[in-house]
């Protein structure tokens, strides 16, 4: 049996700060401010699909861009095609049942052929590199599906959301991506909670050993990983509907890479710092852009490295720990609503 963790703990008061200026900040900028910060939560998405992959069941992907790239293509082949007053969100769900077929189908013949560990993160790969040279080459008129042409890195003009005949801008647009977003992360922590997700953290250690105790293994390693597909395909769908465009180079070799760092630095295991470290690492990424474009990758690679060699947990992480410590210290042995220290785990199931 798991232990009992406190509600007042650096973890969930952070979330809660982190969702109370993401409230009011819409309130205290301009529309451009407005329009990055939709962007950024659309781009969260992903990140938070390959925590729950990476950090809950052991699995590093580098897919995650490719079922980003599905979602955002469905959405816009099909919304180009249908007509009809709810075709974008028609078109939303489409996208992330692409991007959840395409990573179960590909989940069934790695862990049911037995791809583990190293070789996912190789398969994967391959697969988001394969994706990007495909449709590289579909500028050609010949490339296109009903009405919608694919363009190659011309790219593909997309709708965007909209409530009847009025697209999603402005505040709108931005509430609707954070509520999005918050209720993605809020799903993805109660089935980290359960029984089964308790199961893919016992897997990460241990497969063998898990199975042994009556877990099918390879069926919860395809259903986490179709999970973490869907997630990002509708990333992918929001990156897509926010700029009314897509192209190859958002299943890039970079593109693949970045959130693995974003998740890294910010510590993969917890769901809530892989959200607010992608946020932050964003927003820093958009003002190297604009000074030092060449040294953004280099700099997030070292701190990540840093990461990975002092601080494996991850840094906002590692922040969490010190802070509940902190409490610990001060409340006497135990956060405000444990019954037991946090060292203790009970030996019963």
């Amino acid at each position: 049996m798991p232990r009992r963790t406190s509600w007042l703990s650096a973890e969930n008061i952070a979330f809660v700060i982190f969702l109370i200026f993401m409230i009011v900040y819409p309130f205290r900028t301009d529309d451009f401010g407005i329009l990055n910060a939709a962007y950024f939560a659309a781009l969260t998405l992903l990140a938070l699909s390959l925590s729950m992959i990476w950090g809950k069941a052991g699995i590093l992907s580098f897919g995650q861009t490719a079922f980003f790239g599905i979602g955002g293509y469905l959405y816009g082949i099909y919304t180009l095609n249908v007509l009809g007053s709810a075709q974008t969100w028609v078109g939303l769900a489409v996208g992330m049942l692409a991007g959840g077929i395409v990573a179960a189908i590909l989940g069934w013949f790695m862990f049911y052929g037995g791809v583990n560990d190293v070789f996912v993160g190789l398969t994967t790969l391959a697969l988001t590199l394969v994706l990007q040279t495909f449709m590289a080459q579909t500028a050609g008129p010949e490339w296109t599906v009903g009405e919608a042409r694919l363009n190659g890195y011309n790219g593909m003009y997309i709708p965007q959301l909209s409530f009847g005949e009025m697209p999603l801008y402005g505040r709108p647009l931005y509430f609707v991506y954070l509520a999005i977003l918050i209720g993605v992360y809020l799903l993805l922590r109660w089935l980290s909670s359960t029984r089964w997700g308790y199961g893919l953290l016992a897997l990460q250690e241990n497969r063998p050993r898990t199975e042994s105790f009556g877990y099918n293994v390879r069926l919860m390693q395809v259903q986490v990983f179709a999970l973490a597909g869907v997630v990002a395909a509708l990333s992918g769908v929001l990156y897509a509907s926010w700029g009314g465009y897509i192209d190859p180079s958002s299943m890039g070799l970079t593109a693949a890479i970045t959130p693995v760092i974003y998740v890294a630095i910010g510590g993969r295991r917890s769901l809530t710092a892989s959200m607010i470290s992608s946020m932050i690492l964003l927003k820093l990424s958009q003002l190297l852009a604009s000074s030092a474009p060449e040294y953004a990758l280099v700099i997030f690679g070292l701190l990540a490295l840093l990461a990975v060699l002092f601080v494996p947990e991850g840094f906002v992480v590692a922040l969490f720990n010190l802070i509940d410590r902190h409490l610990l210290n001060r409340g006497g042995g135990n956060l405000p609503g444990m019954t037991a220290p946090v060292e203790e785990v009970t030996a019963n199931g």
